[in-house]
């Protein structure tokens, strides 16, 4: 251990000796894995993750990092996203302007909707990558799937984000392209003309539409897609332990 990790480790605990830090940290050192695991079950964020996991679960031969990519670029679409949202009026009259004046006018503007338009295309790219590089490591097999499921709900939530920010430009091949969509949707058995009006707000691609997926493009998704990450991410490190349980029953 270099000199200016164990000076570091002497403040920490003459800090964790003092009554703010005998408040804050009410859990021993963490020395033994006894006291890691103390420290760990009494954190409220990380009590609901296994003390331990295997190393092979997060390798990067195990899944080459297509989950972690995915989430980084879901983050660049967030912090983009909310920068071009400053300079965006969801208005028929008013959406293809913003635009054109974000490219030219606004500073970094271009720059932010390159960002935030490839971001959406790589990270499409990403989680079918990690979806096919799951499927054939037998992740949908028991103890594996549900979270397999959640898996499917997210890769379904990438591809209506990517959608519903098609329109959002309002130009000629944005209003053709969800046009085609919406007829496509349509064509689903029993509930595809319900699902159509539900998405363009009426007969055809309107005012309404663009105001619609503009609200399921910066809210309602988004906010699903968190949720669901956090489930899928919480059953990833629960199930790697119970695949290691497994396997030592086996034994």
């Amino acid at each position: 251990m270099s000199i200016s990790s164990e000076r570091s480790s002497t403040l920490v605990d003459r800090f964790r000796d003092t009554a703010v830090g005998k408040a804050m940290f009410r859990s021993p050192s963490r020395v033994t894995p006894r006291d890691r695991a103390a420290g760990h079950w009494s954190n409220f964020f990380l009590h609901l993750y296994p003390v331990k996991m295997r190393r092979k679960e997060i390798s990067f031969r195990y899944s080459y990092y297509l989950g972690i990519i995915s989430a980084v670029l879901f983050g660049s679409l967030i912090v983009s996203g909310i920068y071009l949202m400053f300079f965006y009026v969801p208005s028929p009259g008013q959406a293809y302007a913003n635009i054109q004046t974000l490219q030219t006018d606004v500073s970094l503007g271009q720059y932010m909707r390159n960002v935030h338009r490839w971001s959406a295309h790589l990270m499409v790219l990403a989680v079918a990558a990690h979806m096919a590089k799951m499927f054939y490591r037998g992740a949908y097999k028991p103890p594996r799937e549900f979270n397999w499921v959640i898996g499917v709900i997210l890769l379904v939530l990438t591809l209506l984000l990517s959608f519903t920010g098609y329109l959002l430009p309002w130009d000629q091949l944005a209003f053709w392209a969800v046009t085609v969509g919406s007829e496509m949707a349509a064509f689903v058995p029993l509930i595809g003309g319900r699902v159509q009006e539900l998405l363009l707000g009426g007969p055809v691609v309107n005012s309404a539409t663009l105001l619609r997926f503009y609200v399921l493009h910066v809210a309602v998704l988004p906010s699903i897609m968190v949720a669901v990450l956090m489930i899928h991410l919480w059953r990833w490190r629960k199930d790697s332990m119970l695949d290691a349980a497994r396997e030592e029953g086996d034994d």
